[in-house]
């Protein structure tokens, strides 16, 4: 193996291990010798085939399961400790065919952790969790670790009620040391675990490992400067899939990465003699006057470029040392490397990049264009999803088509993604004008105001974020957006609760910090119809920002042709902060926001069972609010509910604010606000977290029964 910025590769201190895991050709010892990384085609086994299933294999397992002699003697990584080489090659391969195996039946995120499980088998063979920390950036890549880490058996149960999440979680196992969810997070938090366990006085090691994806994300670059100029013993281990952008392969196509890093890190070297020189010379720089530390940096900002021959590296600058690239696929590679590192007297934080590929092993991932990222249920021999038939597209889709037909009619039309192209939909957008969408990589606060520029120059940008992703750039959405009054429209997907994935993409807040910021418009529509046409409405809107918010899944099947939306689903601007009455009643009015609507409509019908006439008003609007409807309804009804799957100090708050300074509270009218509650609801169906938040069409009629004083088996909320 050759490595730049390692001069040897010796055993780890904590035990003996085989000579065979030690690259050929290297010295043993402390020798100062140069080395660069081989092509990283081969697995360096020699063997070739055991980082592959290949076809018979999958025939012969598919009912059954692959056979996993080795594996089912690991429970944890304590286990994996004395395999010699062709164990852990065997441990490899069974590991991937039991994922392989398992996700197909539960569905999640499957070629990410493909990727990484040589990776995987490696720092657990290195490192000794729980007492050194690995922390996974986003945590979807983690499946190997969780099976490697007591929770195999529960891998059939994975982003299902009651089983394990898909991500890492602290609460899950000690050996997450930290929960994700969210990319960029895993320097800061691995940094801030180095700060503390000097403070502490203790040894472990803290290791990052983030992909080339997650660290063009802002925060990654902001850890990293901290890191370097604490100058903390901490590992971060870049995984370069060369899927910087997600996919980089769609429509057809093979897009490059966004950004420039994704060219950067091809070229990047190092070098172990520098890393040497530089240990000796801190500790005499630190006791000079700082004129002559500063005479000091320059001449190692020379040195690098003298001794490496390529200048000094991004990740250098930054005050890392570069090791790299690996073969993220050479498991005995990956060994050597990782133990140089762990025992190596130094101080300061180093970088290893490792090249890998996604979805490696299994043929339909590595051909697929986005390496099966996220899959529902699969057929193991070929990769085919199952994908339920529906009488609707997905929200995702109306909202995309959607906005094509507006772009149809108006060439200033521009859609705005953070490499989210196929969640957001913008994928679509971009079949039809491929020059007027902007993925700008994992970096939403530079999403919100790059279409604030964008609307500066009298374009319509349509900046389409997830509603948990926009909290990443909420104060460009105040100081950039809603400050200067700026007309950026953000179409906010997944709002409110996601099911499978969870409490980290659940977008319960996205009402409350939207609305409470003037001058912003904020919708949520109650089918696919109003969806079409809120998209109408946003483009229209030209003198101030706006934003709607639409669920995970699929529309409910309404007649477009019926609600007067086109053929290419141009839909029609609505009359701005306007509700409509959807049910007509006179003992309890009963206000629904969004998606929630659908859970009104059947309250009422099991009222009117019950005889309680029930009024349906869709808000549509959360601001400006219909306070015209709002205040009929509170004269005509003994009662009001409230109903939005959202967090506390959402619509219902803007609906008993208007009522209290209204004085029409200050009566008999009785009022009650149903919200999601104030705790995070964990993974499981939506249908079942929407049950547990309380906001079920029995809850809505129990509240309402509550209210008119009549009793009822069903509780009001769970």
């Amino acid at each position: 193996m050759k490595v730049a910025g390692l001069a040897s590769l010796r055993e780890p201190v904590s035990r003996p291990q085989p000579s065979s895991l030690r690259a050929s050709g290297l010295p043993r010892g402390g020798a100062r010798k140069r080395a660069y990384v081989r092509p990283c085609a081969s697995s360096g086994n020699g063997n070739g085939a055991w980082d592959k299933i290949s076809i018979d294999e999958l025939e012969d397992w598919k009912n059954v399961g692959p056979p996993t002699p080795l594996l089912d003697t690991v429970n944890f990584p304590v286990h994996i400790k004395n395999f010699n080489t062709s164990q852990l090659t065997q441990l490899c391969k069974e590991l991937r065919a039991d994922l392989i195996h398992t996700v197909a039946k539960t569905g999640g995120h499957l070629g990410s952790s493909l990727g990484v499980v040589e990776l995987s088998v490696a720092l657990h063979y290195v490192f000794n969790t729980p007492e050194d920390k690995i922390v996974w950036d986003v945590g979807h890549q983690a499946y190997i670790h969780k099976m490697l880490t007591g929770r195999r058996d529960k891998m059939s149960t994975i982003r299902q009620s009651g089983g394990l999440s898909g991500f890492t979680k602290r609460a899950e196992s000690p050996h997450d040391a930290f929960g994700a969810g969210h990319s960029s997070t895993s320097i800061s938090a691995a940094l801030g675990m180095a700060v503390g366990r000097d403070r502490k006085g203790r040894k472990n090691s803290c290791i990052a490992v983030i992909g080339d994806g997650a660290i063009t994300g802002g925060m990654a670059y902001e850890a990293m400067n901290h890191a370097g100029f604490l100058d903390k013993n901490m590992i971060v281990i870049l995984n370069d899939n060369q899927q910087v952008s997600l996919p980089t392969q769609y429509n057809g196509k093979n897009q490059e990465p966004v950004g420039a890093l994704s060219s950067t890190l091809a070229r990047l070297q190092a070098n172990k003699q520098l890393r040497e020189l530089r240990e000796i010379a801190k500790g005499v720089t630190k006791q000079l006057p700082g004129s002559i530390q500063n005479t000091t940096a320059k001449i190692d900002e020379y040195a690098r470029g003298m001794i490496s021959g390529t200048g000094s590296t991004l990740f250098e600058e930054l005050g890392f040392y570069y090791i790299g690239p690996v073969d993220g696929h050479n498991l005995q590679d990956l060994i050597d490397v990782l133990s140089e590192i762990r025992s190596t007297e130094t101080v300061g934080p180093v970088l290893l990049h490792v090249v890998s590929e996604k979805g490696r092993g299994y043929l339909p991932a590595e051909t697929a264009s986005d390496k099966m990222h996220g899959v529902t249920k699969y057929d193991t021999l070929t990769g085919k999803q199952s994908k339920p038939s529906t009488k609707a597209m997905s929200y995702t889709n109306y909202f995309a088509d959607s906005l094509t037909a507006e772009a149809k009619r108006d060439s200033r039309v521009v859609g705005v993604h953070a490499a989210m192209g196929g969640g957001t939909g913008m994928n679509r957008f971009e079949n039809a004008f491929p020059d007027r969408v902007y993925d700008v990589g994992i970096a939403e606060q530079h999403a919100v105001t790059f279409a604030a520029g964008l609307a500066c120059e009298g374009l319509i940008p349509v900046c389409a974020i997830y509603s948990t992703f926009l909290q990443r750039g909420y104060d460009q959405v105040v100081h950039d957006v809603s400050l200067q009054n700026l007309p950026v429209r953000f179409a906010m997907d997944r709002a409110g609760l996601v099911g499978a994935d969870g409490a980290t993409h659940c977008g319960a807040f996205d009402v409350t910090y939207m609305a409470s910021l003037p001058n912003m418009v904020v919708m949520a529509p109650s089918n696919e119809a109003e969806l079409i046409n809120m998209v109408a409405t946003s483009v229209a809107i030209d003198d101030r920002p706006s934003c709607f918010r639409f669920p995970r899944g699929n529309g409910i099947g309404i007649d477009l042709a019926a609600e007067g939306i086109t053929e290419d689903l141009k839909g029609t601007p609505l009359e701005i902060g306007k509700g409509i009455i959807r049910k007509e009643g006179k003992d309890v009015a009963i206000v629904g926001y969004g998606s929630s609507v659908l859970e009104c409509m059947k309250a009422a019908s099991m009222l009117e069972e019950a005889g309680v006439s029930a009024t349906v008003m869709d808000a549509r609007f959360c601001k400006p609010l219909d306070g015209d409807m709002i205040r009929k309804l509170a004269k005509e009804h003994p009662a009001m509910i409230t109903v939005e799957e959202g967090s506390i100090g959402g619509f219902g708050a803007h609906v008993m604010q208007f009522l209290a300074l209204e004085g029409l509270l200050d009566g008999n009218m009785k009022f009650r606000p149903m919200t999601l509650p104030d705790r995070y609801i964990e993974h499981g169906s939506q249908q079942d977290q929407l049950s547990e938040a309380g906001l079920t069409a029995p809850h809505i009629y129990a509240t309402a029964m509550s209210l008119a004083g009549k009793k009822v088996d069903t509780p009001i909320m769970s």
